[in-house]
This record gives C-alpha cells, sequence and structure tokens, in this order.
C-alpha cells in the first residue's frame, strides 16, 4: 500500500522524504500515518526494483539560504555578516530527492488494476481512487462498480444487524445506526462518481496517457 503511495505522489512530481511522509497521512488519514519507519524501506525496495531513482533537491543558484545576520555597526562587519548570509550548498546539506521511472509508471499502473479485492479495503479502495485518473476510464468505472457492490452487501449486512440486534443498550444500537447511516451515504457517493464516469467516458483520458 505505501508503495503504492509513493508511486502515486512522484508520478505527479519528485517529492523528498519528508514532503512525501505529510502527503502519505494526508491521503490514508490521520488515522493512517505513514511514519520514516516504514516509508523509507519502501523507498529502497521501489529504488532497488528501478522503478524510483534519486535525485538532489536543492536551490536554484546552488546556496543554502541561513538566517540573516544582525547589523554589527560597523561597516566592514556588516560586509562580512551579508557575505555568511548565503554560503555553498554542500552535498551533506543537499535534499535527498525521488522521481518516478519509466518502470514505475507501468508498476504503478498495475498496482492501480490489479484485481486484489481492493474494493473491500477501505484504505487501499481510497489509494486507488486518489491515482486513478492514471487509468484509462474503463478501467476507472471497473474499480467503482467493485466498490459499489461492496458496500451493497455491507449495507445489507449492517442492516440485518440493526434490525436483529438483541440489545437493550441504546448506544449500541445507536452505533449500529450510525454505520448503516455512513455507509448508505458512500453509496450514494459512489453512485454520483459512477454516473459522472459513465457520462464522460470517450471525452476524458487519464493524465499522461497518449491518444
Amino acid at each position: 500500500m505505501i508503495e503504492l503511495a509513493v508511486l502515486g505522489l512522484l508520478r505527479e512530481n519528485p517529492r523528498h522524504g519528508y514532503d512525501l511522509k505529510q502527503r502519505c497521512s494526508e491521503i490514508l488519514g490521520p488515522l493512517w500515518g505513514v511514519s520514516f519507519g516504514s516509508l523509507y524501506p519502501a523507498l529502497k525496495r521501489l529504488e532497488r526494483g528501478g522503478a524510483i531513482e534519486i535525485v538532489e533537491a536543492i536551490d536554484d543558484d546552488g546556496l543554502a539560504p541561513v538566517a540573516p545576520l544582525p547589523a554589527t555597526g560597523s561597516l566592514s562587519g556588516d560586509l562580512a555578516a551579508a557575505r555568511r548570509r548565503r554560503r555553498p550548498l554542500t552535498g551533506r546539506r543537499n535534499r535527498k530527492a525521488y522521481r518516478i521511472t519509466e518502470h514505475g509508471v507501468e508498476t504503478l499502473h498495475t498496482l492501480l488494476v490489479t484485481d486484489d479485492d481492493s474494493a473491500a479495503d477501505d484504505r487501499t479502495f481510497s489509494l486507488k481512487l486518489a491515482f486513478c485518473r492514471y487509468i484509462d476510464p474503463a478501467e476507472r468505472l471497473s474499480l467503482l462498480e467493485a466498490r459499489r457492490a461492496h458496500l451493497t452487501s455491507r449495507l445489507s449486512r449492517a442492516r440485518r444487524g440493526t434490525t436483529t440486534a438483541r440489545t437493550n443498550d441504546r448506544y449500541t444500537r445507536s452505533l449500529l445506526d450510525y454505520r448503516s447511516r455512513a455507509t448508505e451515504h458512500e453509496v450514494a457517493w459512489i453512485e454520483e462518481l459512477i454516473t459522472e464516469e459513465r457520462s464522460a467516458r470517450g471525452v476524458d483520458r487519464p493524465e499522461g496517457a497518449t491518444a
């Protein structure tokens, strides 16, 4: 799942590790934060597999910004301070960044379209949906319809559970009812996406695709 997120983000543009961590957490949500302990091993695996490569992220002028120094009160002191405000960026200060390769683009597409029952997993489906602009309309529609089928089945089970729940605890009943309503809302949302996708077929084209 992390590999999918990384490749999807790098498909947009090169990024360094901290940026990738922040964006992964945004996509996955606050309950599934990505740690550096899981991110960097994933980056190493992708690099070894040829899906991504390392680039150096530096300033356009090759200098690293430093905080301005206060005035010293003398001309010679101020001139010296000005010379120290920016200094050459050494290799140690360069921020390592990553970019996707052609092989990585192919790998991303494979991960997005592989039928691995991802429609039943909330996190995996969310990831695929976030990057489904990189697949064609028919593939997007297949993903959405699989998610709708799963949600319809989940809603049916939730309604049966609410009806047959043998409890006098109003909090438990309220929780079951909330789950049903949340699933109903998601079904309606998916239906809207499917309708939009069907109306756009033959017109819409995934970003980066050629005719």
